[in-house]
């Protein structure tokens, strides 16, 4: 199974040229690139090329863009503004051989019911989808295991990306938000593995579910979730991507240098999902 890096894991000390240069270093074969912050600070002082050119001279590439955020049940003038996000993403992404893009549901406190969230995320995703399907890239709901977001467990954004039922839309399964709000087992089980474009592995502390936030995640094999049970079932199911993204947001972990955490990330992801894959 190919290995990815997501740059959440070393965001506070790093940037897009450290990270890569120490992915590269340690094998790593892939990278999820943070729009919203990495990309933006490494464009200062570079450009699309730069980056494109550099992908074409190293193992390492590029595997999705993190993220495009709060997609669904938005104002005329945020869904502008995301149809607007998601053209330049999809411009650079085919520039630099970029494939997929995470798309996050909306998380705030107003409250919608299940049928319109549904409804607004089936009906944006098709317009979305449109758009990606030009520059051949793929996009990828991440649901996410708190209950101020709008999906939260993996059966609900199952159930939407089936509604939508496009070639280029399909789901980042992420370990943690997939035990935060207490996802079923029983739902991952008749699931099609093909509609699983980005597997996320990390672990978590063992506070109730309802209440886990990012900071809670811990090193893959650490922690309370059933990454066994999970990875199993992915196989089972026929998961196809082969890879697998760490993706850690621990406050302690920000304090190590960028080349041990990254060092570290990989050994700890490697000793997991080595079992099943």
């Amino acid at each position: 199974m190919k290995l990815c890096f997501n740059q959440a894991t070393t965001m506070v000390k790093s940037s897009l040229e450290l990270d890569l240069q120490f992915c590269e270093k340690h094998g790593y074969d892939l990278i999820e690139i943070r729009t919203m912050d990495k990309l933006k600070d490494y464009l200062k002082n570079h450009s699309i090329e730069d980056l494109a050119n550099y992908f074409k001279t190293h193992k390492i590439k590029p595997y999705a863009f993190n993220a495009l955020v709060f997609f669904n049940n938005r104002d005329e003038a945020g869904y502008k503004e995301i149809k607007e996000e998601l053209q330049y993403m999809c411009k650079v992404g085919q520039k630099i051989g970029c494939p997929n893009i995470v798309v996050v549901p909306l998380v705030g406190t107003d409250k919608f019911t299940y049928a319109q969230i549904k409804e607004s995320s089936v009906k944006v995703l098709h317009e979305l989808a449109d758009i990606a399907e030009k520059y051949s890239i793929r996009l990828a709901i991440e649901f996410v295991g708190h209950p101020q977001c709008t999906i939260n467990t993996f059966g609900q954004a199952y159930d939407i990306v089936q509604a939508v039922n496009r070639n280029n839309v399909g789901l980042v399964l992420d370990c943690f938000h997939f035990h935060a709000m207490g996802s079923r087992m029983e739902d991952l089980k008749k699931a099609d593995g093909s509609k699983i474009f980005i597997l996320h592995i990390d672990d978590t502390e063992d506070f109730p579910i309802g209440i886990l936030t990012d900071v809670d995640r811990v090193w893959p094999g650490e922690g309370a979730i059933d990454l066994k049970g999970i990875l199993t079932t992915l196989k089972e199911i026929g998961y196809k991507e082969d890879m697998v993204s760490v993706e850690l947001f621990r406050p302690e972990y920000y304090e190590l240098e960028v080349e041990e955490a990254i060092k570290i990330a990989k050994e700890k992801t490697l000793a997991v999902v080595g079992k099943y894959f």
